[in-house]
């Protein structure tokens, strides 16, 4: 039976999705965290629908025996693919991740709009569907980027290989004169000092994080899950099942008290 005081679950093909992680913990410092970062199976833009959904459940499973109240999908390949299933299949309230479109799409005086994001989200039918109803008027350039979640996997997301990666699949967009770029994966967030070094400073950046974080403390509120006092605040515990160390690194660079540890799940 959930209740206010259990955690909120957060999971994602690996360590993008602190990128969400560090929004909620934000906005919501007075509730406990876990994040599990499913690295040995990334990217999950290379799977197929199943097997993103396979993983998906597998997830949502450890976190719930981790007596989770809510379950944030940080991954927005898991979301576009497997967040209907899981809202069939289980009973807690999921929050998902999505390229922001809508915004980019309202807002762009070009009428040109970059997408980067995977494979497995450029292919869903719910990415498809929010394209349709909102950018049906807008140039849209989607980039897969190919190559970009293992080198950020690394670590490697201010190395000079992922500048050159970024140059070649910034290319169309730039010949097109996009102003807006939406990030369509939890990991890219790692990849804006670098963007922006790239881009005009005319291009703006658009990721959910904030959005998904609003969303998490609406859905709480609405259901009588918000931790509205914790005079003991518990420190944000992070589960890798590969080498934590990339983990520890990103959340570490943000000063706060943590936990990281490996799990096999």
């Amino acid at each position: 039976m959930t209740h206010s005081n259990g955690p909120i679950g957060i999971f994602d093909s690996g360590v993008g999705g602190t990128s969400i992680w560090k929004e909620i913990h934000h906005l919501l410092p007075l509730e406990k965290t876990i994040y599990l970062s499913d690295s040995r199976n990334a990217p999950y833009g290379e799977k197929t629908q199943d097997e993103i959904i396979r993983l998906s459940i597998k997830n949502t499973q450890k976190l719930l025996a981790l007596d989770c109240k809510i379950i944030v999908v940080a991954c927005n390949t898991a979301t576009t693919n497997a967040i209907k299933v899981l809202r069939e299949s289980f009973e807690v309230p999921f929050i998902g991740i999505e390229p922001a479109i809508k915004p980019a799409a309202l807002q762009s005086k070009h009428k040109a709009v970059g997408i980067l994001a995977t494979r497995g989200t450029l292919a869903s039918q719910l990415f498809s569907k929010t394209s349709e109803l909102y950018a049906g008027d807008i140039d849209v350039i989607e980039v897969e980027g190919r190559g970009l979640v293992e080198l950020i996997e690394k670590g490697l997301y201010f190395s000079e290989e992922i500048r050159e990666l970024l140059r070649e699949l910034l290319e169309p967009m730039l010949k097109a004169r996009i102003d807006y770029l939406v990030l369509g994966c939890s990991h890219y967030p790692y990849l804006i000092p670098v963007l922006k070094e790239l881009l005009p400073e005319n291009v703006t950046i658009i990721d959910s994080g904030e959005a998904v974080a609003r969303q998490t403390k609406a859905v709480l509120e609405k259901n009588s899950l918000l931790r509205e006092e914790n005079p003991n605040p518990e420190l944000p515990v992070f589960y890798s099942n590969s080498d934590p160390s990339v983990l520890s690194e990103l959340i570490e660079a943000e000063k706060w008290g943590y936990q990281v540890s490996y799990l096999d799940f």
